[in-house]
């Protein structure tokens, strides 16, 4: 879908008017280009479709609020010094709630006549200022100013729109909930209150229901076969217990019509031990599909950090996953070993199969484990993630890190592999300091300045980003 910005190009009445009237039909085509629809006022609304006076501000926000449910986020464009009076009123009046981006073009050192001249450079410094006075939040471009039309200035546009993203997106985040926590797992309880007071909803289903439905569904039901047929392509495995493939396509067939009878955008299920136990398989590997599908699945009844993998997930536009902190890697302080006995979304992996589960087995049997996801990460960057509700505070937080995965020997189980993060002794100390979980959600992207400002800036989160 194409995002909307809504865009207030500035003008001030002791500056060139053409400088506005130029910036407005440069963002226009900007944005067009990236493939951005928009929000704008016209020539015919006010002089050259900008923004002024107080006027200008009651119209250009009557416009933005007859288009509220469109609008993600605001750009402000500064062609010339622009009048903070007229942007301000603008943003009030509309109260639209969503990020801002403040951009201000740059003079060129031979146009320094009153002609030509912006003096955007000193107008974007007092129009920070008053929305500062307003405690309206608001997203800075790279450089202090920069032209409309430049990369630089594109590729800010871009990050900001995975901001508005973000922001948008856990406003309204609505999450799955199947079954309980593992009893022995007291690290994974969180605040459903705290969840909801910042907009997140969940909403749970005892594991008896999801296995009541799948009791019902015959074997030629058209979505089971339909699941059966996908679950045999997404990876390979050196066999296929007929009777754990059914099990493994009702379960995925039933999990995903409560997923869009609900509209979620994601769940956390209780992977162990009444799975096994009741319907005799693991439910990795769904897990591992709907993640891949850009529905992320946490497991262990993990809602924190399915909202982690949720960001990341929105962040990157790719798919994430849920890991451990797990293990030390030799003596090197700065490696360690990413791992879980796994639902990775397949994408993660060089290579990867479906086999039995290599610790469930032990307790429930091999009949009744069948469905695991084991490979090893691939090399290269990735973020970090680890949300929380604090419940001694009421708030929202965080801890947020970049690394990279290697290429270092290691011959183990499960889905794992060597990371490598800048003083990640001293990240360690934070996350235990911190009472933070020990598992992390992960994606193979560098999005965390991203998500550092869209949690910090515009949801007041509590968030470390170690770096």
């Amino acid at each position: 879908m194409k995002q909307y910005f809504g865009v207030i190009v500035g003008n001030r009445d002791a500056f060139p008017d053409n400088l506005a009237k130029e910036g407005r039909l440069e963002i226009i085509a900007v944005l067009k280009e990236m493939e951005y629809d928009h929000v704008i006022l016209s020539e015919e609304d006010t002089k050259y479709g900008v923004v002024e006076t107080y006027q200008d501000a009651k119209k250009c926000a009557e416009l933005f609020r007859k288009n509220k449910e469109k609008i993600v986020g605001i750009l402000i464009v500064m062609p010339n010094f622009s009048d903070e009076k007229g942007l301000i009123s603008t943003i009030k009046l509309a109260d639209l709630n969503v990020p801002i981006l403040i951009q201000a073009s740059s003079d060129e050192v031979e146009k320094m006549s009153r002609t030509y001249r912006r003096d955007a450079f000193c107008g974007k410094i007092s129009a920070c200022n008053v929305l500062y006075q307003h405690g309206i939040p608001f997203s800075l471009t790279t450089l202090h100013t920069c032209p409309i039309n430049s990369e630089i200035y594109k590729k800010d546009v871009r990050r900001f729109e995975k901001i508005c993203k973000i922001v948008n997106k856990l406003r309204n985040a609505r999450l799955g909930q199947i079954g309980t926590r593992p009893n022995a797992f007291e690290t994974v309880r969180y605040s459903e209150k705290i969840l909801a007071f910042n907009g997140i909803t969940v909403e749970p289903i005892d594991l008896s229901e999801i296995l009541g439905a799948i009791n019902e569904l015959s074997d030629d039901d058209t979505k089971v076969k339909e699941k059966i047929e996908y679950l045999t392509n997404y990876t390979k495995t050196k066999q296929f217990p007929e009777e754990s493939l059914k099990k493994l396509a009702k379960l995925a067939a039933v999990v995903d019509n409560w997923v869009k009878e609900k509209e979620l955008d994601g769940f956390a299920f209780q992977c162990w031990p009444s799975i096994e136990s009741n319907l005799g398989i693991v439910p990795c590997a769904v897990l591992s599909m709907f993640s891949e599908g850009l529905v992320p699945a946490a497991c262990e009844v993990d809602i924190s950090g399915l909202i982690g993998m949720l960001i990341l997930q929105v962040a990157s536009e790719t798919p994430s996953a849920i890991l451990d902190w797990n293990n030390n890697y030799g003596d090197d302080p700065n490696k360690m070993v990413l791992f879980h006995c796994s639902n990775l979304p397949k994408s993660f992996f060089h290579d990867t199969e479906m086999t039995l589960h290599p610790i469930m087995k032990d307790f429930r049997g091999e009949e009744n484990t069948f469905g695991a996801i084991q490979g090893r990460i691939k090399a290269g960057p990735c973020t970090l993630l680890r949300v929380e509700t604090d419940d001694t505070y009421g708030e929202m937080k965080a801890i947020i890190a970049e690394g990279k995965y290697t290429e270092d020997k290691l011959e183990t189980f499960g889905g794992y592999g060597v990371i490598e993060v800048p003083s990640l002794q001293s990240l360690i100390k934070k996350i235990c300091n911190g009472g933070f979980a020990h598992h992390v959600a992960v994606s193979l992207n560098e999005v965390g300045d991203i998500i550092h400002e869209a949690l910090t800036t515009y949801l007041n989160w509590e968030v470390e980003f170690h770096i």
